[in-house]
């Protein structure tokens, strides 16, 4: 797809839903972008749906152990589209594939391990292709539906696979081991921590190279025109084809909203999302990365509109309140969502 393309695409998933003042969760989640803009309406149906959202993240604020480090210039924005064709076999049981293409922009300082000698220099580029797919699963633990309240629990699980590109996180790794070999074996904390930019290599990867397990449960509430949604999600990782290994990851979000409109004909809704997304650290060779892991508090408007029982769509943008950091990190300064979803 072109570059023309590509940005009049992401700005019909992105720009039209933010002017509805929509969001999701979180970023570049996969349970995220699978449950997304099906469930508007709290209601599950059987059949065949498909999901188009995207998902923007700016990380362009530069941080050392949670405080602001001004003498960085460097960037990564990375924009995540996720293709989710889903199947529901029954109103209770369905399964989802998430494809997400992966664009990213990016501007970093780097430095360069060699027996020669070390080499330090500035990137600035772009990374583009498919990432790692993931499989779910969702069942519905409770569903009531009645004129003046509705309740709706769906729990989620599956796997994700390492279909995208990991060789950003191949070099990585062999500069560790470089390092290691100039300096002694066991400092995998020592040659992140010495890194010129805030933005790694493991930002900047298209795959992970891990099969990782993905857990969700979610809430979807009303009281007449009042609702509360929620959601819990885990992410499991392993250790990638490289030796590279992502921290776990939690997220918590939900809050409360309002249906402006609540009709046979559609539903259009205002609320509120709080997010909290905790990440560990990475391992390496046995070793935690200090330079990897956070704990981050986000919130911010969300939106939704359904016509109809085929159409849906949302979007929005998360604001960080409170990003704690280990070592120097860039952090996401805003974070912004948006879905179209089709029922068939």
């Amino acid at each position: 797809m072109s570059y023309f393309l590509r940005m009049i695409f992401r700005a019909a998933l992105l720009i039209v839903p933010c002017v509805l003042l929509a969001s999701m969760p979180a970023a570049a989640c996969e349970l995220c972008a699978i449950y997304g803009a099906a469930t508007a309406r709290g209601e599950n149906s059987s059949g065949f749906v498909l999901t188009l959202s995207e998902q923007f993240v700016a990380k362009d604020d530069p941080q050392y152990d949670g405080e602001p480090y001004k003498y960085s210039t460097d960037f990564v924005n990375s924009s995540y589209t996720h293709i989710v064709p889903t199947y529901n076999f029954t109103e209770r049981f369905g399964v989802s594939l998430n494809l997400p293409v992966i664009h990213r922009n990016f501007k970093r300082q780097y430095v360069t391990f060699s027996t020669s000698g070390t080499t330090f220099g500035t990137e600035k580029d772009t990374e583009t292709g498919i990432g790692d797919m993931a499989l779910a699963l969702r069942y519905t633990l409770f569903k009531k539906q009645e004129m003046e309240w509705g309740v709706n629990i769906n729990l989620l699980g599956g796997v994700k696979f390492p279909t995208g590109d990991d060789s950003r996180l191949q070099e990585e790794v062999d500069q560790v081991k470089i390092y290691n070999q100039v300096v002694g074996p066991g400092h995998f904390h020592d040659v992140l921590g010495v890194s010129v930019s805030g933005v790694h290599q493991s930002d900047l990867t298209l795959g992970s190279g891990s099969y990782d397990g993905i857990f969700g449960l979610t809430l979807n509430s009303r009281y007449n025109r009042y609702y509360f949604n929620a959601q819990a999600q885990y992410y499991l990782r392993t250790e990638g084809d490289s030796g590279y290994e992502y921290g776990d990851e939690m997220i918590f979000s939900g809050g409360p909203g309002v249906y402006l409109w609540l009709g046979k004909e559609g539903t259009f809704s205002v609320g509120a999302n709080v997010v909290y997304d905790s990440e560990a650290r990475a391992t390496l060779f046995g070793l935690k990365s200090n330079s990897t892991g956070m704990t981050a508090w986000y919130a911010g408007p969300q939106v939704a509109l359904t016509l109809g029982r085929h159409f849906s769509i949302q979007g929005g943008v998360d604001l960080p309140i409170s990003i704690t950091n280990n070592g120097f990190q860039n952090v996401p300064s805003y974070r912004a969502y948006g879905g179209i979803t089709w029922r068939f």
